[in-house]
């Protein structure tokens, strides 16, 4: 008996192509490899109807699924490679392990989708609708994610390296140990989000709104923060060597234990901010509003201060050799047990006499 067109069963509806799909599970080798896939490549079903239908691992290569209604659809393991899903509705799908390299998902609606393990490198997402979405583990290497609403979606262990960000909305969203290295993540909405312990060296993160972030342990190492958000973030323990936070405010953030070695807070507002027990050597805080901050044994030794507002600061026990404090404003502030620079006074005098051969 010859087999049906997988493309007539479908025309025929998603509860007979469902029905037909209970005689064609794909084989599950002991490894995981081997499916049989259904050759839907090139299909044309742009704005089909489709909701709940089982396409899961179909081969769906360069299909056309434009404004397509795939809402609670199972796309498991799915291969949609540069598969056109524009404006398609792919709410509560489940594209867990799902292929989608190079696919066009713009404007598409993914709103509490369920993506585990799923591949998004070089896919085009701007301006979808990823709300509560689930991409654990996911792969958004190159993405384009400008624009997107991801409130509360979750990248937990994600790889979004050199993926476009900019002027996204991830509001509390979850990237706990991802890496998103060399990311854009200009203008971002990220307030509250999760970033503990994620990669964001050399991230292009200006102008964006990390206010009340968590980026504990966090690598940013390079990254650029001008004119960036961060009231009352938190920093502790992150490495920030190198990184640019001019003219930013970190208004009561949290940097205890950081590294902040040669970063640039030029101009900054880190008024009530904790500092302690950082490594500010060779840091940049000329002109920065540094009022009631605690730097309690904090290492400044070498760092730029002059013209910084240090009022009511807290430098108890803080290394101050050799660092710049050119009209700085040290009224209130506690020096109590901190190493100062040496005065003109405290300088070794200069001798006149021949070295003795």
């Amino acid at each position: 008996m010859q087999e049906q067109n997988p493309i007539i069963v479908l025309a025929q509806g998603v509860s007979t192509w469902n029905h037909w799909r209970q005689d064609h599970r794909p084989p599950v080798s002991p490894n995981g490899a081997g499916y049989f896939r259904i050759n839907l490549r090139e299909a044309l079903l742009i704005r089909a109807q489709l909701s709940e239908i089982n396409l899961s691992y179909v081969d769906g290569c360069m299909i056309n699924l434009a404004g397509a209604n795939l809402q609670r659809a199972n796309l498991r393991e799915v291969v949609f490679y540069t598969a056109n899903l524009c404006q398609a509705r792919l709410s509560y799908a489940n594209l867990i392990g799902a292929d989608l390299r190079e696919a066009s998902l713009k404007g598409a609606e993914l709103y509490r989708a369920q993506g585990k393990l799923a591949t998004f490198c070089v896919a085009d997402l701007s301006g979808a609708n990823l709300r509560e979405a689930s991409f654990i583990q996911v792969n958004f290497c190159e993405a384009d994610l400008s624009h997107v609403d991801a409130c509360m979606a979750d990248f937990l262990g994600g790889d979004l390296s050199q993926a476009d960000l900019q002027q996204g909305t991830f509001y509390t969203a979850n990237f706990y140990r991802a890496s998103l290295k060399q990311a854009n993540l200009s203008y971002a909405d990220l307030r509250e989000a999760n970033l503990s312990q994620a990669n964001l060296q050399e991230v292009d993160a200006r102008e964006a709104n990390l206010d009340m972030a968590i980026l504990n342990l966090a690598n940013l190492v390079g990254a650029s923060f001008y004119q960036a958000q961060l009231k009352m973030a938190n920093l502790s323990l992150a490495n920030l060597c190198m990184a640019n936070f001019s003219h930013s405010d970190l208004s009561y953030a949290v940097l205890v234990g950081a590294n902040l070695i040669g970063v640039n807070f030029y101009t900054a507002c880190l008024q009530g901010a904790n500092l302690a027990e950082t490594d500010c050597r060779d840091a940049i805080f000329s002109g920065a509003n540094l009022q009631r901050a605690i730097l309690k044994g904090s290492n400044l030794s070498r760092a730029n201060l002059s013209g910084a507002n240090l009022a009511g600061a807290d430098l108890s026990c803080a290394d101050l050799s050799q660092a710049n404090l050119w009209d700085a404003n040290l009224e209130g502030a506690n020096l109590t047990g901190a190493a100062l620079p040496a005065g003109p006074t405290e300088r070794a005098p200069v001798t006149t006499e021949p070295i003795a051969a």
